[in-house]
């Protein structure tokens, strides 16, 4: 890896990248699956093994989604012969639509999984509208298709 400190001492504004290249982040870790579950259901499942539901924050703001992980220190004197399980911390950040919050998160067998609705406000969702004449009497508008009834067949003469 290497060192950015040098680039903090003359910007501005970019701590947030230098931040994620000093860690040395990657977008693609954990890996993640995102799931249209119904309608308005969806779900973000997360491969977080090793870590515990005490290490792992689940944060929404607005329409960003913000997930991180930070593991307690391993036991002192520990020796790894080979070290394959990822014990890094992570942050992901996901964005959400409007009107998408979430609602409910498990970790199970080493997976997050975040449980998300889409909840439309009533005053949001498209609703038909009475047309009245110009004498007051209302006709409800119908935008469903014309029905065509079969003729029947003529026998030929």
């Amino acid at each position: 890896m290497f060192d950015v400190s040098p680039l903090y001492r003359s910007t501005v504004g970019f701590d947030r990248l230098f931040d994620r290249l000093a860690e040395g982040a990657r977008s693609d870790w954990p890996p993640y699956d995102i799931e249209k579950r119904g309608e308005n259901h969806y779900a973000i499942t997360m491969a977080v093994a090793g870590f515990g539901p005490g290490e792992i924050e689940v944060t929404q703001h607005g329409t960003q989604l913000l997930v991180s992980g930070r593991r307690e220190a391993d036991e002192p004197g520990r020796q790894f012969l080979h070290q394959g399980i990822a014990s890094r911390a992570f942050r992901q950040t996901f964005g959400l639509a409007e009107h998408v919050r979430v609602e409910a998160a498990t970790l199970e067998n080493g997976l997050l999984t975040i449980q998300l609705v889409r909840e439309v406000p009533e005053r949001l969702k498209p609703r038909k509208i009475e047309i009245r004449s110009a004498d007051g009497r209302g006709a409800v508008q119908d935008n469903a298709p014309a029905r065509i009834e079969p003729q029947p067949e003529r026998e030929a003469a």
